[in-house]
């Protein structure tokens, strides 16, 4: 009889521990409306283009919307944007923009867009609504009218307020409220990949992907993780963000299928336009730095989810994962395979090609020096960077834990 009492109250116990987590993980108003927002193509001009074609789960987060050059599609055929798309996950990390002095070493840091021109994640999510190269709205009036119609707008009143859409300026500000909050939920912060199953102890790595993260952190090799900043020491997933979020000109060959790259004199240089106004230094800036040497940088992105996108870097030049780590380790060994028979960077004007970066591994070995990877070398990088991305959002089950004597961690508890 008390083994039966005791038995059904763990069993009772059991169930109010599920129920207690369905609860917490189900969305908040606010973040159920976002998700509406987010997921609604009826809010492009013309209708047909949401905020999520350009930001599939299943493709990272990202996918330009069916384009197939490497930057983004909009609501008309005929759009096609400079850059391409980010992912939107793992977004609620990011810092705002900011410079970032240790010692002599200045970095601009943070901020939202591959130029960091947006200063939260709410700012940020309103502006392609109104990009004619986007979902193509004149003005912030015309993307309330489609909300007010939408079959959530008695939910947008129910949490803004009934009088909302009378105070356009704010309602539009709240639109970009909702969008963000759905971006931090747990769908979009997931941190379910392999390699968190790894640092956590509940998942052995392949040889190979063991390997490649190696080549990974290795500061004579790979050196990844010097800006794609990572702990495996840590079992704190948060703790390995893959990136540092600072900005950077690394190179990258022109990518001559985007329309205004058809004009020869056109750059793209990031922190210094034109999709935004060069910032101003802020004081802590040594007066020796200059903004123009920050022409060309781009924001380090992470490398969470990498693998399932289809196109890579601020141009999407590359298409495929391979072709990106193999870039890094031959630039400099064989730079007319990327540039062409001049052998030189080619996405910018020659006064800022002395802001790509050259001082640290791979960027400053000799081109005598040969590759500063071998092939085989290549893929294991690629094999571990296939592990950062997380699991679908209706897994199968997880196979049963390994225990301690076959996991193969080598930093942890270190």
């Amino acid at each position: 009889m008390i083994q039966k009492k005791i038995l059904l109250l763990a069993t009772a116990l059991l169930c109010l521990l599920t129920q207690t987590q369905v609860v917490a993980q189900a969305p908040t108003r606010l973040e159920n409306l976002g998700s509406q927002i987010f997921n609604d193509r009826a809010l492009s001009e013309p209708r047909g283009t949401s905020c999520a074609d350009c930001h599939v789960a299943q493709l990272g987060f990202a996918g330009n919307n069916g384009s197939k050059i490497g930057v983004a599609r909009g609501s008309k055929p005929t759009s096609l944007g400079l850059r391409n798309a980010m992912s939107n996950a793992y977004t609620a990390f990011i810092p705002p923009f900011h410079f970032r002095v240790v010692d002599e070493d200045v970095d601009a840091v943070g901020g939202f867009f591959w130029d960091g021109r947006a200063e939260t994640a709410s700012s940020q999510a309103v502006l392609p609504f109104l990009n004619p190269l986007e979902m193509n709205n004149k003005d912030a009036t015309e993307v309330l009218q489609k909300i007010a119609a939408a079959p959530y707008a008695k939910q947008f009143k129910d949490e803004f307020g009934q009088q909302i859409f009378s105070h356009p300026t704010l309602a539009f500000q709240k639109v970009g409220e909702a969008i963000a909050a759905f971006e931090k939920t747990p769908p979009l912060q997931a941190f379910s990949s392999k390699y968190d199953q790894f640092i956590q102890g509940k998942a052995k790595l392949a040889p190979q992907e063991l390997n490649g993260m190696k080549v990974f952190m290795d500061a004579n090799k790979g050196n990844c993780a010097s800006c794609h900043t990572m702990n495996p020491n840590s079992a704190n997933p948060k703790d390995s963000l893959f990136t540092d979020f600072a900005f950077y000109a690394t190179g990258i060959p022109r990518n001559k299928a985007i329309p205004r790259n058809a004009n020869p004199s056109f750059y793209d240089l990031g922190l210094c336009g034109p999709e935004r106004t060069r910032p101003a230094l802020s004081s802590n800036v040594p007066s020796s730095v200059s903004i123009e040497d920050f022409c060309g940088r781009f924001r380090m992105v992470s490398l969470r989810n990498s693998a399932e996108k289809i196109a890579f870097m601020h141009n999407g030049f590359f298409t495929n994962l391979r072709d990106v780590v193999s870039f890094y380790a031959t630039r400099n060994s064989d730079p007319k395979r990327w540039y062409g028979p001049q052998g030189v960077p080619n996405d910018l004007p020659a006064a800022y090609l002395r802001n790509i970066v050259n001082d640290r591994v791979p960027f400053n070995r000799p081109a005598s020096a040969g590759p500063v990877l071998t092939p085989r070398e290549i893929d294991d990088v690629v094999a571990f960077l296939k592990i950062l991305s997380d699991a679908p959002a209706n897994p199968s089950p997880p196979p049963p834990n390994p225990g301690p004597g076959a996991l193969n961690n080598p930093f942890a508890g270190r």
